[in-house]
């Protein structure tokens, strides 16, 4: 069903950069602030695409996102 499927697709993101952010070592509700005082504009849609297609990239934001919440 499409619309049960458009429903859980933001709590699946959610689970998927959760998932990501403790593998960088990071929670992810500390990502998502780090992120805002960062400046990052991805939303969260992009950052989960970007989390599950590519790891290495989506560690690198998140932990220059994590130096601006050092600065903070």
């Amino acid at each position: 069903d499409s619309r049960r499927k458009a429903r859980h697709a933001p709590k699946e993101r959610t689970r998927r950069m959760g998932a990501a952010t403790r593998t960088v070592g990071i929670g992810y509700a500390k990502t998502m602030g780090a992120l805002r005082l960062g400046g990052v504009l991805l939303d969260r849609k992009a950052l989960a695409e970007l989390a599950v297609n590519d790891s290495a990239a989506f560690a690198l934001v998140v932990k220059s996102a994590e130096g601006a919440l050092a600065k903070a």
